[in-house]
Parts: structure tokens; sequence; C-alpha cells
């Protein structure tokens, strides 16, 4: 399956509005940042859902409350502002627009953690519970997204999959103490299996540090990524995994190593392909074998590869936002190592033997 890129050598990329100070009487003046996405302007900013591309701590929140209701982190040295997540999702959503320019796009699906209280210099001497909303200040550490083009879809062992752009960011990993300096994206292009919401994500469709130094960088270096991804190549991938089988033996012996992994010398370890998983999610993979409505073991007790990588992407959905991304291209590079294994590879024979 061929991608439809609008593909230029001249695009024109749409300058991002800056972020901007307005004023108002009534409280300590806020950094908005005026979004080129149509928002929703419901009141109800936190979305409540019973799905999502991941879960552990974070909460799904409308594009409308970060551009209303939160402050922007600046470089404390300099107070130079840096990329605010509202800024960083309207830059992808740009650029999927501009090169999937003939496909419908999904409004962007936004979940954040890590939530950062302060208050306005006015409210100084206030105790917590008597704060008015305008005195209030937040922002979020870290923030996911994914973008669906839900026009370019493909079929994996009955699984529809639609094309997902997204990304992440982490104000963690930033040093928000020094003067300006660049800044640290992950962003990722894949599919997301429909039917469970479980992401696939290539080794080819990653970047796990986009530095960049503004938002027209950022938006050159995201529009090299898509171009560049390989989406016959990831799906070829994916369909060879339907072709092989673990036993119920098997699927035990690979569950027991996971969880050795995690206690091995160092020495043992480099030698040994990573797992990036840890030892809860793990358990969580050995209890779904049995009891996963979509990717169990057969009555036989056996279980497909395809069946195995969303049982280990499933269990990523626990991660936090910040590790969320890498261990995703992790468990498709280690359900390939399983696959070579069982075509007589030695390289992830560890887990199997």
């Amino acid at each position: 399956m061929e991608l439809q890129l609008t593909n230029s050598p001249k695009l024109e990329l749409k300058s991002v509005k800056s972020a901007t100070i307005i004023g108002n009487d009534k409280s300590e003046n806020n950094l908005i940042y005026n979004s080129n996405i149509n928002s929703n302007n419901s009141s109800n900013n936190i979305v409540t859902d019973n799905s999502s591309f991941i879960e552990a701590n974070t909460k799904s929140i409308s594009l409308n409350h970060l551009q209303k209701d939160c402050i922007i982190p600046v470089f404390s040295k300099d107070n130079e502002k840096t990329i605010a997540h509202q800024e960083f999702i309207d830059v992808v959503h740009d650029c999927t627009t501009k090169l999937f320019s003939h496909h419908s796009i999904d409004e962007p699906e936004i979940r954040i953690s890590h939530q950062i209280k302060g208050r306005t210099p006015s409210a100084i001497h206030k105790s917590a519970k008597d704060l008015l909303e305008h005195e209030k200040t937040i922002y979020y550490e870290r923030m996911a997204f994914i973008i669906r083009v839900p026009s370019i879809t493909e079929t994996i062992n009955g699984n529809e999959l639609a094309l997902t752009i997204g990304g992440v960011r982490a104000y963690n990993k930033e040093n928000l103490y020094s003067k300006k300096s660049v800044e640290k994206f992950q962003v990722f292009i894949g599919y997301q299996n429909l039917v469970c919401c479980n992401l696939c994500i290539s080794t080819d469709g990653m970047a796990s540090e986009m530095r960049v130094g503004s938002t027209h960088e950022l938006s050159s270096k995201i529009m090299e990524l898509i171009e560049t991804y390989d989406a016959d190549k990831h799906l070829l991938q994916m369909r060879q995994l339907t072709e092989y089988n673990l036993s119920e033996k098997q699927f035990a012996q690979l569950v027991g190593r996971c969880r050795l992994y995690g206690f091995l010398p160092k020495e043992q370890k480099r030698e040994i392909p990573s797992l990036l998983l840890n030892d809860g999610q793990v358990s969580t993979i050995a209890k779904d074998y049995y009891q996963d409505e979509r990717f169990s073991k057969n009555h036989d007790g056996k279980i497909n590869l395809w069946n195995v990588y969303n049982l280990f992407t499933s269990s990523n959905k626990s991660s936090y936002i910040d590790t969320f991304s890498d261990r995703n291209v992790n468990t498709f590079e280690f359900t390939n190592g399983l696959k070579n294994t069982l075509d007589g590879d030695s390289s992830y024979s560890w887990f199997l033997s």
C-alpha cells in the first residue's frame, strides 16, 4: 500500500502563531496560544472515554483546555518560552494536513499527566481551599497525542488499522532552570489497531529525540519523518506475524524469560536484545493470554505472533507518557525478533530456549 503524500520540496509551511500575553483586569496575565486547529469550545475540557492509546495515570483533555487554561513554561534564566504543547500539536496537525491533503484527518486525541499547579502572586497568603479559579495556574509536565487519518486503512488478521501520526512531549526531559536551548520531542507515524486502540510503531516511523530550536525546524523534521516512513515494509512485517505461532509451552517459556530478564547480571543482559516492558506488564501479558477477548490463545493453546504483539502493545498502555513510545517501538522489534528466532536466527533465542 502506497501512502498518497502530496510531496513537494517547495511546500510553504503554514506559519505558527506565536504565544501572546493577554491581560485581564480581574486576574494576572496568562500565556495563551492561538492554535490553527478548530477546537471544541465546550466547558467540558476533561474528556472521559473507555478506550485510548495510552492509559496509565493519564487523562484525556481537549485542545481548548490547553489553549485557554494552561500557562506555558519558560526557561527560567532568560524567561524565553518553551514550545507549548498546543503549538507542538498544531505543527504535527499542519504537517499531516499538508502531506495527506486528499484525505480526512481526525482531530487530535490528547492525553496528559503530571499536572503542575501554581498560583498568582495576589494569592500568596491564601490557603489552597480558599483559592479562586483565576488565582490558580496549571500546566502539564507530560503530554501525548495522536492524529488519525481514517481514510487510510489496512486489515491484518481481521483487525482494521488506521494510519496514525502522533507525538510525545515531556518537560521533565528539559532543563528549564537554564537559558533557552534546543528542545526535545518524540514524533511517530504508524498505525492504530482500531479493535483495541493499540498503536503499532516501527523503528523507521519513530524519532525518539527530535531536537529543535523553533516550530519551523520542528515542522521541517516532522515532514521529513513522514515522507521517509516506509508503510509497505511496516505492513508486510506486521502481516508476517500472523504466519507464525507459539505453542503454550513456548509462550510459557517466553513469559518466564521475560520475568527473569530484569534480574539478569549486567554483563549477560548486554548480550541479549533489550526488552523495555516491566514485570507488571509481563504479568498482564500472561493474564491476557487466557482472558483477552481479542488476542488470547486458541483452544489448543497456540497463539500467533500478531496476537502476541497486541498483548505486548496492550500491556504497554500502562506505561508513563515519557516511556510509552520507546516501549511501543521495542515491542515491535521484540516480536519480530521472536519471528526471526522461529526462522532459525539466534539473536532472540534466549527468550524461547
